[in-house]
């Protein structure tokens, strides 16, 4: 089996390139189908995915059995002042993975986010809920989405939030960083959402992908928390010492409104390949007993 990794620079590629690379996660080992399988791992250097040409050609040469992309532009306020960007690697480079899996009869595995959603609910949105995005960044990644439902016959959305991994930049590390540096920050109390190990969503994308039930998932941390909540729980299981107190998030001005509520449930999955993603709580315990700043 050949699998195509976009994006294997960040966090949720390195954790799926080193999942099939060891043949287990941290949840356990992944499907049987997957051993000896090999990983043609690209970023921006090696593949452009916004360049259709490129794309259609790299596929159709190395012809994958499975594509994952797990590209993205996830700057979400840079996404506001540089929309065209944003539209070309979040819509339009979907669309030529799309084009290209489904020229060669590969299955598409494209990774998404709850900013689809409008964000102003009280109850966890599931996968068949309208999506309403109020943000470029979430417009973008939802007119990824229409492309690859539209232009792979075997494409798989994933969902996911608030994701962190054990390379890059992302909340749990800059928690660390600043706690440490200053002893003290604040943090918004008023959005509410789900942590999500990327180590997690890699085990389960691969459970997916050795499938053939094609549609739309939910795939985040259990439970769920706001920021603040997230925060204080960062500096207690990494034994830092100093106050994480809550603010609004009027308080914390941003280009961008972010999603008040965005909790996802995980019906789809549960019923397809059975939901073992961790209690966030859980999950971010090991992740801080193993990650380096």
């Amino acid at each position: 089996m050949k699998i195509l990794i976009t994006g294997v620079g960040g966090q949720l590629g390195n954790e799926l390139s080193a999942i099939l690379k060891n043949g287990k996660s941290e949840i356990g080992e992944i499907p049987a189908c997957f051993k000896d399988a090999v990983v043609i791992g690209v970023d921006v250097d090696r593949l452009d995915i916004t360049d259709f040409d490129a794309v259609e050609n790299f596929v159709t040469s190395e012809k994958p059995d499975i594509i994952i992309n797990s590209a993205a532009m996830t700057n979400v306020d840079g996404c506001e002042t540089m929309q065209d960007v944003a539209y070309k690697v979040n819509a339009a480079g979907v669309r030529n993975l799309a084009v290209a899996a489904e020229n060669i009869g590969a299955k598409f595995i494209h990774v998404s986010t709850d900013y689809v959603f409008k964000g102003d609910g009280n109850v966890p949105y599931t996968e068949w809920d309208k999506t309403d995005p109020q943000s470029v960044y979430g417009k973008s990644k939802a007119l990824g989405e229409t492309y690859a439902l539209s232009f792979s016959k075997k494409s798989f959305i994933v969902r996911t939030s608030w994701l962190y991994g054990y390379i890059g930049k992302n909340f749990v590390k800059t928690v660390r960083r600043v706690m440490k540096e200053r002893g003290a920050m604040r943090v918004v109390n008023d959005q509410r959402g789900n942590p999500t190990n990327a180590n997690d969503l890699a085990h389960h994308i691969l459970k997916l992908a050795a499938t053939n039930e094609y549609g739309i998932y939910h795939c985040t941390g259990k439970g769920e928390c706001t920021w603040y909540e997230f925060a204080k729980e960062i500096a207690l299981l990494s034994g830092i010492s100093g106050e994480v107190s809550p603010c609004t998030s009027e308080e914390y001005p941003s280009p961008v409104k972010r999603p008040e509520f965005s909790s996802l449930s995980h019906l789809a999955l549960d019923c397809a390949v059975g939901d073992e993603m961790r209690e966030w709580k859980e999950a971010l315990k090991e992740y801080i007993m193993k990650v380096e700043d």
